[in-house]
């Protein structure tokens, strides 16, 4: 250990180390992250190891299996403090929040105690709240991230919302796309490597046909597209202009769940769940 006088691993190790399925290290371009230690007193230069000398309280310090790391909500804010952009720093807070680890009411309660400026303010405090009110509690995958970002910053669209259980009139569960742009009756659908593989291009074609059967307009985001923001947010916006735009009342579908239905879309509401629950209700999702 490299902590002489204490301190603690923070940012995406120590979600590592608490089981986020999301954090593993790695950069886009396939090399490793360092781990990021913060310190309260000055220790020398370590190859794979960012030193952070910025203070840390030792409130926000809990030991796992042995490790000294910070606590989650300080975890998350460090990654996305010194993420390369807002972006980046929206994908910290939501992955970390699809394992209910923080949620982004913590966040702003936590990102709020740190002025902006002055001797006691923290780098990137302003990137950190800014990429918060961005954030999605119920994005599956880094890439709906994407999709997310691109709808908003690129495309310029309304928010929408991930992962939402669409029901026929008889409550009945359809489906539940990736997005939905519930006001003119849009959907997304990101394709990565595995719609190409076994029966899974025939079911995409099957809930195509689902899709036009309830009156719901679709675009289809896939890895390519990722890289040509521009031209994805066209194709959204072209999405968004043949849709229907049925008042509520008139529409085949609903977001609405029933009574029995078990709603899992916020931090909050998955951590009430019991173990049985949570392997029941959200083994699609990790699927």
């Amino acid at each position: 250990m490299l902590r002489p006088g204490g301190g603690a691993v923070t940012g995406w190790a120590a979600l590592a180390w608490l089981g986020a399925r999301w954090f593993d290290g790695s950069t886009p371009a396939g090399g490793c992250r360092p781990v990021d230690l913060a310190v309260w007193n000055r220790i020398r230069p370590h190859a794979g190891v960012a030193i952070c000398e910025e203070g840390i309280n030792p409130a926000d310090v809990i030991v796992v299996h042995g490790l000294p790391i910070t606590i989650p909500v300080r975890s998350v804010c460090f990654a996305m403090r010194y993420a390369a952009n807002v972006r980046d720093a929206v994908r910290t807070l939501d992955m970390a929040a699809y394992d209910d680890l923080v949620s982004i009411d913590e966040m702003r309660i936590y990102a709020g105690t740190r002025p902006r400026t002055g001797l006691s303010s923290w780098t990137g405090i302003p990137l950190c709240r800014e990429a918060t009110e961005l954030s999605d509690e119920n994005r599956w995958s880094p890439q709906e991230v994407t999709m997310g970002m691109i709808w908003v910053l690129d495309a310029r669209l309304p928010r929408a919302r991930f992962n939402v259980p669409i029901f026929d009139r008889s409550g009945r569960h359809i489906c539940t796309p990736d997005l939905l742009d519930e006001e003119a009756g849009v959907v997304g659908e990101y394709n990565g490597s595995l719609h190409l593989q076994g029966s899974q291009p025939a079911l995409d074609v099957r809930r195509e046909e689902v899709y036009r059967e309830l009156g719901l307009e679709s675009f289809t985001m896939m890895a390519g597209d990722a890289s040509d923001p521009e031209t994805m947010a066209r194709r959204m916006l072209a999405a968004r202009s043949r849709a229907r735009w049925l008042a509520p009342e008139r529409r085949a579908w609903t977001s609405q769940p029933p009574a029995w239905w078990t709603s899992t879309e916020t931090v909050a509401q998955r951590r009430a769940l019991s173990a049985s629950q949570r392997e029941r209700f959200l083994r699609y999702r990790a699927a």
